[in-house]
């Protein structure tokens, strides 16, 4: 079993990375310190952490910056000893890549090179150290009505988002074979739970249905995905760094198909249930609208893999996780507000300037 002492966290302050760090801390039982590497753009929240920052004071560090910043990057790894680097960091939403890709291309890709550069040349040979590759199951494009991804299923990108993450997937596996880099790889399903940032299909319909506005529903709402919740994909991780095989790929998926039309019809239920609302009035809320470019129909992942290699499967019922996740969203609406307004970035900058 692989250890470490100094992990850095690239995008800890967004959805994932921040839910891995609390887990590290509060689950996992790592003893060592944590680097939060975060460029702190609209998804990404320090004060998602404000508890974990509380609690373990020096053994959790908040370091803002660009991956794409190669000085920043080195001086990051070289002041903090660092000997993990687990990289979340990424512009992830699709919608905003068919709008704007160039800040994908950048970030998924050029960040990821500047960050393994960096991890080269500051480690060299040595193989007590890890890069690990947080990456999307979209890189294998889409799926037809049977059938599932594994790690070895072809790529065949269809976003730009999807196309910059499998650039990003073949880079790392470029430097574990040209340089020896120690890497390991994982590429999820949808995540959903706490911290979410509201542009993402569940955070988004909870609030819309609290506001009592329309519910976008892409299509005829036949697009498949498979739901994995957070913490589970947290522990995934966290084995795949620990006792994973150097160079290898690992799916992590929740084994939790649903289509998004029926996904919402649950989602209406769980919120006017815990809102004491008729279901009838959420569900009149659902509106068809025109379906995205390159919609692909269906993505499963098969986790036979990590199950059978690490011992991992995931642990949460998607109605024990979605009633979770709508009680959490509930229950700090002001968090929803804040990060979606004006005033998170003033408190960005109270809080973390220069920081």
């Amino acid at each position: 079993m692989r250890e470490f002492e100094n992990i850095l966290v690239t995008g800890g302050a967004g959805f994932i990375g921040s839910n891995f760090i609390r887990y590290l801390f509060k689950s996992a039982g790592f003893a060592g310190r944590i680097i939060n590497f975060d460029k702190l753009t609209y998804a990404g929240n320090p004060e998602s952490l404000e508890d974990v920052r509380e609690e373990f004071g020096l053994r959790y560090v908040f370091e803002q910056g660009d991956i794409c910043d190669s000085a920043r990057v080195t001086e990051t790894l070289v002041n903090h000893q660092v000997d993990a680097i687990v990289h979340f960091a990424a512009e992830s939403h699709v919608d905003r890549s068919i709008l704007g890709p160039s800040e994908f291309i950048q970030t998924n890709i050029m960040g990821t090179f500047t960050l393994l550069e960096a991890a080269r040349s500051f480690w060299r040979q040595r193989q007590d150290v890890l890069f690990h590759h947080v990456s999307t199951d979209e890189v294998y494009g889409s799926l037809g009505a049977t059938g599932f991804f594994v790690e070895t299923t072809a790529y065949d990108p269809r976003s730009p988002y999807s196309a910059s993450k499998a650039a990003s997937d073949h880079l790392v596996s470029a430097y574990f074979h040209t340089y020896h880099l120690p890497v390991t790889k994982s590429n999820c399903s949808n995540n959903y739970g706490p911290f979410h940032f509201p542009e993402k299909l569940i955070p988004l319909m909870i609030q819309k249905i609290q506001r009592k506005e329309p519910l976008p529903v892409y299509g005829d709402g036949s697009n498949v995905r498979d739901w994995l919740y957070v913490v589970d994909h947290a522990e995934a991780i966290w084995a795949i760094i620990t006792t994973g095989r150097l160079g290898e790929t690992y799916n992590v998926g929740g084994e939790n198909e649903w289509r998004n039309l029926k996904l919402v019809e649950v989602l209406c239920d769980t919120v006017a249930e815990a809102t004491h609302r008729p279901k009838e009035e959420t569900r009149r809320l659902i509106t068809f609208v025109k379906d995205r470019p390159g919609h692909d129909q269906r993505y499963a992942i098969d986790c036979s893999k990590i199950k059978s290699e690490l011992g991992w499967k995931p642990r949460t019922s998607f109605e024990e996780g979605l009633k979770k996740t709508v009680a959490w969203y509930l229950d700090n609406s002001i968090w929803t507000e804040r990060v979606t307004s004006g005033t998170y970035r003033t408190w960005i900058e109270k809080n973390y300037h220069g920081r």
